[in-house]
């Protein structure tokens, strides 16, 4: 039996596909990336097919980079996107290029890791971006868990407040938040 380290989204890829909003998110990354430079460098760890993350940067002229754990998924993105650089690996194990990025994004992912695993991603992105970098993702406000509802695997949201001591210990400050039309709540981080 092999381990799917994509968190369930191997085996629901297409219906994924099918079910994921092509605008559910993209306005809202795409005012966040307006105060980036023309052509910035810009990671987009759990990228999935790239619809409509990864697409919202790249028609903004963003050097983007994705990386998913899901074969499935990024063989979708490549290709829809097949001069944008992506990687199949977990969070975990992406060494997200050997390189520095101007921005990060981490949209529908943080919840579906564990504690541990949110907590080490906060910092390898920490890591990873230029000074002055932004960081963007998305979990509930209030800690909780949850079944997803694609895959039914355990989602579990660290809650607003160790969010921001996470952030902090990483050397990145939370700048705001928002709920979007689809309910998705936001952390704006800088580094």
């Amino acid at each position: 039996m092999t381990l799917d380290k994509s968190n369930g989204y191997e085996a629901i890829a297409r219906s994924f596909a099918e079910a994921r909003s092509p605008s559910i998110g993209a306005k809202t990354v795409r005012e966040w990336a307006r105060g980036l430079e023309p052509g910035a460098a810009i990671l987009d760890i759990g990228c999935g097919n790239g619809v409509p993350i990864s697409e919202t940067l790249l028609q903004e002229g963003f050097d983007v980079h994705g990386v998913d754990a899901s074969e499935s998924m990024v063989r979708k993105f490549r290709n829809r996107f097949p001069t944008t650089p992506v990687e199949c690996s977990t969070v975990e194990d992406s060494r997200f290029f050997d390189r520095k990025f101007d921005a990060v994004v981490a949209w529908g992912l943080m919840f579906l890791l564990p504690a541990d695993t949110q907590r080490i991603l906060i910092g390898k992105v920490a890591r990873v971006l230029n000074p002055r970098g932004r960081f963007l993702f998305t979990s509930p406000r209030e800690a909780s868990s949850w079944k997803d509802g694609m895959t039914g695997l355990g989602s579990l949201s660290l809650g607003q407040e160790a969010y921001e001591e996470t952030l902090r210990e990483g050397g990145l400050v939370l700048v705001g938040n928002m709920l979007d039309e689809g309910e998705n709540y936001y952390y704006f981080a800088r580094k």
